[in-house]
């Protein structure tokens, strides 16, 4: 586990020295270098930087850490309950959107025979057509 805080540590630096000094002679070969170094069972190299930088660091911010730890699950959940709400709403909406929509549509093809509908079709009998709205006998 020191090694992953270590490594995590040498990639925020990293990020930002690679902007600044990768122009500088032999940056690149460094860096492999202290990699290994700091991978390297014989050196311990990880576990040396944790022990006399890291830990004393850490311990004397713990409680800080435990209430940014506190305050962060407090946060997700409170995000997530507000996304899974404005996610219904979405959905909600969408429903209904589409339900609207979509009667609209089968009311136009689907429309019920009115008495004005009636008539017309009385009407259209007189220039030709057949009157009858089921096939007659």
């Amino acid at each position: 586990m020191m090694y992953w805080i270590v490594f995590a540590l040498y990639t925020v630096v990293e990020t930002i020295t690679d902007l600044t000094v990768a122009w500088f002679p032999l940056y690149y070969e460094l860096k492999i270098a202290f990699v290994i170094w700091l991978l390297s069972p014989y050196t311990r190299g990880a576990s040396l930087i944790y022990r006399k930088c890291l830990h004393p660091l850490l311990s004397s911010r713990e409680r800080e850490i435990d209430e940014y730890i506190v305050q962060a699950k407090e946060r997700s959940y409170e995000t997530m309950v507000n996304f899974g709400k404005q996610g219904l709403s979405i959905a909600a909406t969408a429903a209904v959107s589409a339900a609207v929509k979509g009667q609209g549509a089968i009311t136009e093809k689907l429309r019920s025979l009115s008495m004005h509908d009636l008539t017309q079709i009385g009407q259209q009998d007189d220039r030709g057509n057949h009157p009858c709205i089921f096939p007659c006998q």
